[in-house]
């Protein structure tokens, strides 16, 4: 079967609340992490909850990033949906668990659009 897309789902435990909290920190990271996919960004919007958390998207040509924050656990729920071949959405991971300082953290990796051949 060939897919036509990867998803990593990650949970990324211990991180840097103040980052976390920091719609600047958050989106720059998400971009930096596109970026190091070799994705095409096409648009970003992230919005800041009160009291805490941030929330946004990267849209990407190849599909999108997407990220929830949870400063006061320390916490971030990211998707790394790519399609196509090029993209390298193991590095974005990297890059995240990096930036956001993430102690511990779980990687589920979908195929998706699973198709024949």
């Amino acid at each position: 079967m060939k897919a036509l897309g990867q998803h990593l789902v990650l949970e990324l435990y211990g991180c840097n609340a103040g980052t976390l909290s920091s719609v600047p920190h958050v989106q720059e990271a998400m971009v930096k992490a596109a970026r190091a996919a070799d994705a095409t960004i096409i648009d970003s919007i992230f919005h800041h909850f009160k009291p805490h958390g941030v929330s946004g998207v990267v849209v990407i040509a190849e599909s999108h990033f997407a990220i929830h924050t949870w400063p006061e656990h320390s916490y971030a729920s990211v998707d790394l949906y790519t399609c196509g071949a090029k993209t390298r959405p193991w590095e974005a991971f990297k890059v995240l668990k990096k930036l956001f300082k993430s102690t511990h953290f779980s990687v589920m990796k979908l195929e998706r659009g699973l198709l024949p051949g």
